[in-house]
């Protein structure tokens, strides 16, 4: 499928899936038949490599699509980004840990909790795993998991920062989901308990911040020579631009008809702080988009050239992706303000928009001051080390 025909069969399913929104807040998960139209749609293999079955899209399109969901649910944006951008995660892996998830199934899910609490001991042929690891979103869905982890030596020290491949048999998901916002992501914990993990299906994050291993042997296209950080970061970020972006045009229409009941009454729309509130609101939604848009194509781009990424590249993107959920919040918070009371009530579009742009706003890769510190060290000619650069 082009990345085209799945965003044709994505507009075909935003009614139903903005129907089922509500119903995804309140029970705190994404319905079956949601995940079956993203399935169908082909969301879940635009980044997955064409040997197995996937479409190998060119990343900016696959935001494309994110934003497109986001606008009428979040979590159900949020879930498409995130366990999306997996099948291109796992294409840097050992091509033997490629076949054991698509093997047989092409279509199987992953989730991932990057976070690197678990624990690897090495053994013969491999290490044994263990740790809990928060915040899995979709895990529910999915077979297998990208876990966070540490490889400890004789001494316990730390060796190297590693990504872990793990399949389902292997964990135990906790329900602990219940939050204010992204509700129906259903993020859970996950457990797993010294199990073993064949070497093959463990990836040294160093490695993967290189742009080198085992993957790319494999998997020679320009999708596999960008960096970890710009695909993951932007993933965390799109979800939360494309909900304010809904909300901003949901907000439009019910204001458009709105009569104030005090402050001498009249027209919403003749107010000149709510005027000006929607043209601050629609300028920081634009210009999160497209600097997301262009850092993408940029890097898609070079990687298409064969040519090297540079780090004021990875860095600029860094920074306009954490700008960018900066700029949504600001947007949704604005026009939560001015909403007035009509925002207040659980349920709501504007109401609900707002408690996911802030829960998505929380995640580690949102955290701004880190990604500019590090823009500004470069700026300022210091050098910079950072796995998520």
């Amino acid at each position: 499928m082009t990345a085209d025909d799945v965003l044709d069969a994505v507009r075909e399913s935003t009614p139903g899936i903005a129907d089922r929104a509500a119903r995804v807040d309140q029970f705190g998960r994404i319905p079956d038949e949601t995940i079956r139209d993203l399935v169908s749609a082909g969301v879940f293999r635009m980044l997955q490599p064409r040997r197995y079955g996937g479409s190998e899209t060119e990343p900016a399109r696959f935001y494309e699509v994110v934003r497109t969901i986001s606008e009428v649910c979040g979590s159900t944006g949020w879930i498409a980004s995130i366990v999306g951008v997996h099948p291109w995660h796992l294409a840097l892996f050992d091509d033997r840990a490629q076949r054991d998830v698509w093997g047989e199934d092409d279509s199987v899910l992953i989730s991932s909790a990057y976070a690197p609490v678990g624990r690897l001991v090495p053994v013969d042929g491999g290490y044994r795993l263990s740790g809990t690891w928060m915040f899995s979103s979709g895990c529910g869905f999915a077979s297998w998991a990208l876990l966070g982890a540490v490889i400890v030596g004789s001494e316990g020290q730390p060796v190297d920062v590693v990504t872990v491949l793990v399949p389902k048999c292997d964990y135990m998901i906790r329900d602990v989901w219940n939050v204010v916002g992204l509700r129906g992501t259903s993020s859970n914990e996950i457990v797993v308990d010294d199990v073993f993990v064949p070497d093959y299906r463990v990836k040294s994050n160093y490695e993967t911040s290189q742009l080198r291993g085992p993957g790319q042997k494999v998997n020679p296209g320009p999708l596999y020579r960008l960096p970890f950080a710009a695909m993951f970061t932007t993933a965390v970020a799109v979800p939360i631009v494309g909900v304010v972006a809904g909300c901003y045009d949901e907000y439009l229409s019910a204001m458009r008809e709105r009569v104030r009941l005090s402050l001498g009454g009249g027209r919403f729309v003749d107010d000149p702080f709510a005027q000006v509130a929607v043209g601050r609101a629609a300028s920081d939604i634009d210009a999160a988009t497209l600097q997301l848009d262009r850092n993408m194509r940029e890097l898609w781009k070079l990687a298409r050239a064969g040519a090297e990424i540079p780090l004021q590249l990875r860095l600029r993107t860094r920074r306009d992706q954490v700008r960018a959920t900066e700029r949504a919040v600001e947007a949704i918070d604005l026009l939560f303000k001015t909403a007035g009371g009509t925002s207040l009530f659980l349920g709501g579009v504007i109401e609900r928009a707002w408690r996911d742009a802030h829960a998505g706003s929380v995640h580690v890769a949102n955290e701004p001051e880190r990604a500019y510190a590090l823009y500004g060290r470069d700026a300022f000619g210091l050098p910079v080390e950072d796995n998520l650069i």
